[in-house]
C-alpha cells in the first residue's frame, strides 16, 4: 500500500470513529472531522475553540454532495462556482444534516467544493462532507505549510496526514464569498 493509499485508509478509520485528523487541503493545512457527528464536532471544536457565532468551513467533492447539505442554493452561487479558478468557500443561507457546531447560530454554512487529489479522494470515499478548518489556534495566522503547524495542536488529533508534509509551498487560506438568497454576494476575504 502506498503512503497516498495508507493515509486515506487511515484518514477514513479515524473519521469513521468520530476522530480529528490533520490534513493538507487544497488551501492550507486543516482540522478535520465528520460534519454530521456531534461528538466529533464536539471534538475538533475543543482542539479550536471559535466563536459561538461562526460556522466551519466544510469541504465536499461536487455539486451533487453540496446539493444535499445545503437547503437553497441561489443561482448567483452556481455562477461563482463555475467561473472560479481557485479555492473558493461559499457561505450559503442554510445549512442541513450537519451535527450542532457546524452552522453559524443563523443557519448559515461555508462550503468550498474541493478538487484536491487528496481531499477529493477521501471525501468521495468517506462519502460526506468533511470539516476543513486551518490548523491553528482560533486568532492566530493560519500556516501555510506543514511546518508551521503549532506542535501542541498536532498532540490533540488523532490521525495525522503524512501526504503533502515535505511540500514546502506557501498555500494562503480560500477567498470566501457569502451569497444570500437573493443575489446578494458580499466578499468576507479575498
Amino acid at each position: 500500500m502506498t503512503g497516498f493509499e495508507e493515509d486515506i485508509k487511515l484518514s477514513l478509520e479515524t473519521l469513521r470513529k468520530g476522530g480529528v485528523i490533520l490534513y493538507p487541503t487544497d488551501t492550507v493545512w486543516g482540522l478535520g472531522c465528520d460534519p454530521t457527528n456531534p461528538s466529533a464536532v464536539n471534538k475538533l471544536l475543543e482542539i479550536k475553540p471559535r466563536g459561538e457565532n461562526k460556522s466551519l468551513i466544510v469541504l465536499v467533492n461536487g455539486l451533487t454532495m453540496l446539493e444535499r447539505y445545503v437547503k437553497d442554493i441561489p443561482g448567483t452561487a452556481y455562477e461563482l462556482i463555475e467561473v472560479s479558478d481557485s479555492p473558493l468557500t461559499i457561505i450559503y443561507p442554510a445549512g442541513r444534516n450537519f451535527a450542532p457546531g457546524v452552522c453559524a447560530e443563523d443557519s448559515s454554512v461555508g462550503i468550498r467544493i474541493c478538487y484536491e487529489e487528496f481531499c477529493s479522494e477521501l471525501i468521495s470515499r468517506f462519502r460526506k462532507p468533511i470539516v476543513s478548518t486551518s490548523a491553528n489556534i482560533s486568532g492566530k495566522p493560519s500556516p501555510a505549510n506543514f511546518g508551521e503547524i503549532d506542535p501542541d495542536l498536532i498532540k490533540k488529533v488523532d490521525y495525522v496526514v503524512s501526504y503533502r508534509r515535505d511540500d514546502k509551498r506557501k498555500f494562503h487560506p480560500s477567498s470566501v464569498i457569502r451569497v444570500e438568497n437573493n443575489g446578494v454576494v458580499k466578499i468576507i476575504r479575498q
